[in-house]
């Protein structure tokens, strides 16, 4: 049994690490959600306030604003946090801190401001951030998959229906079927991004009221000082009115679009599993790579398996801010600030994973045509009765005549399947049939797959064309990176 490390000899291996950053997340994504990017915001943020309020007459000076800006990154994080251990209140312990450094700036670092300017707009910038991290990741997703459908537009393969043969299709309109929920997944970040807006300047419930003292009751300024500093932060619009906190319905808002998102991504992935068990579509397999410590022989959809299981991680977590915004009391409880901190960085840190393993697996994607048409043609005989039926009937013969000639074959040929395990031989068996010696010389071209397949390679064509190439525009200078996984 493993022991812990002496006392004072632990190291990163001797505590819990989440695998979502220690595995798997971006570097981008998890900095996002670094304390780094936390704390070096509440300073820019607390900036930006003496900034505004220097601007609209308080008596700020600009050496004060120059000692400021000159100590955003400079974080002392042992300092914090033993502020923090006494005080037990994380923002006024980077307060201190921050003042600690900034002698001449101390008295009017965080003035008028509640907690939740800092904790609030700091997640919103947050949330903010990362939702453009993940917006050309899904673009370069839906645009890999685009080349794929594209390419393989005119291959017929059996559709299954319930997981049983059905009619064909072609792999690109298989692929179309991604593409398309994918999409939806696109708009919906790109709405949540467009109406995501910024806490402001409120005060302790939300009123302004401190700010309306500080400015001498006058309103015109408390409006223009909300204003400025939500420019400053890089917003077009704040929310008119909040609590102490912005509507936690903001989170819910956020995170079920990223929920949505592990439904499209666990749904394409279970997919290509089980066209991998039929060994007709692969995900990318490393030439060194291990498929089972066992079994040698093994090629495991890994990446496929990976995204299935973070994707369903990602869809449980909508149920904390549901649950949170449900229970806020009146202007804010602080039950919701433990969730948070988990709920919403392991969304965005679970979001960025899956479509980082997606995208790797769609430009990867291998192809075997000949297995595909060998499972074609073990189906096609039964799929294709319908139509030598209707070849009888042009060439003078009954309709129900040849209806039972066919229920008879096609029962024959299921009991050599089935019972026998042999392949399926009804077309030999209407070939040695008189009865469908008028057609005979007709049943090649009754047989080719791509006659089964309807519209499947124009719908291809004409969805890419109209819906899927025009919402990549925005991210054409984005779509160069391809993507190596490291695990």
């Amino acid at each position: 049994m493993a022991t812990p490390a002496p006392a004072g000899e632990e190291d990163a291996f001797s505590r819990y690490r989440s695998p979502l950053v220690s595995r798997y997340a971006s570097p981008d994504m998890a900095f996002n959600f670094s304390e780094r990017k936390k704390f070096g915001t509440w300073r820019r943020l607390w900036l930006y306030l003496a900034q505004a309020e220097k601007s609209l007459g308080l008596p700020i000076t600009d050496e004060q604003i120059q000692e400021m800006e000159a100590n955003l990154d400079n974080i002392d994080f042992k300092m914090a946090a033993e502020e923090e251990k006494r005080l037990r209140h994380d923002v006024m312990a980077h307060v201190h801190t921050f003042a600690h450094c900034c002698p001449k700036a101390a008295g009017i670092i965080h003035l008028g401001a509640t907690s939740c300017y800092v904790g609030d707009n700091t997640d919103l910038i947050v949330l903010r951030d990362g939702l453009d991290l993940l917006l050309p990741k899904l673009a370069r997703v839906i645009s890999r998959l685009a080349n794929f459908a594209e390419k393989y537009a005119n291959l017929p393969t059996l559709g299954f229906t319930h997981y049983q043969p059905a009619q064909l299709t072609t792999v690109g309109k298989r692929c179309t079927l991604w593409i398309q929920d994918l999409c939806m997944d696109l708009h919906n970040l790109e709405r949540a991004r467009a109406e995501l807006r910024f806490r402001g300047v409120k005060g302790t419930t939300g009123t302004q009221a401190s700010f309306l003292q500080l400015f001498e009751g006058d309103h015109d300024k408390v409006e223009e000082l909300d204003r400025l500093v939500t420019a400053m932060a890089g917003f077009k619009r704040a929310y008119i009115v909040t609590g102490q906190t912005y509507s936690r319905k903001v989170d819910i808002e956020v995170l079920s679009v990223l929920a949505s998102l592990g439904a499209s991504v666990h749904k394409i992935c279970t997919d290509i599993r089980l066209l991998a068990n039929l060994k007709e579509i692969e995900e990318p397999f490393e030439k060194e790579q291990i498929g089972s410590s066992a079994m040698a022989y093994k090629r495991n959809p890994m990446r496929s398996e990976r995204c299935c299981s973070l994707a369903r991680h990602l869809m449980t977590l909508i149920l904390d801010p549901l649950q949170t915004a449900s229970v806020q009391w009146f202007e804010r409880t602080l039950d919701d600030s433990a969730n948070r901190r988990v709920s919403l960085a392991e969304a965005f840190l679970t979001a960025d994973i899956i479509l980082s393993t997606l995208q790797n697996i769609s430009e990867g994607l291998v192809v075997y045509p000949k297995v595909i048409a060998r499972r074609i043609q073990q189906e096609l005989p039964f799929m294709s009765t319908e139509n030598i039926i209707m070849a009888i009937v042009k060439a003078g013969g009954n309709r129900q005549d040849c209806h039972e000639k066919i229920r008879v074959l096609s029962q024959q040929a299921a009991a050599v399947v089935k019972q026998e395990g042999g392949d399926n031989d009804l077309m030999a068996r209407i070939r040695a049939d008189p009865y469908f010696s008028p057609i005979h010389d007709q049943l090649e071209t009754l047989l080719e797959p791509t006659s089964f397949t309807g519209r499947a390679s124009q719908q291809v064509t004409r969805f890419l064309k109209e819906e899927v190439y025009p919402v990549l525009t925005p991210y054409q200078s984005k779509m160069g990176v391809k993507m190596e996984l490291t695990l």
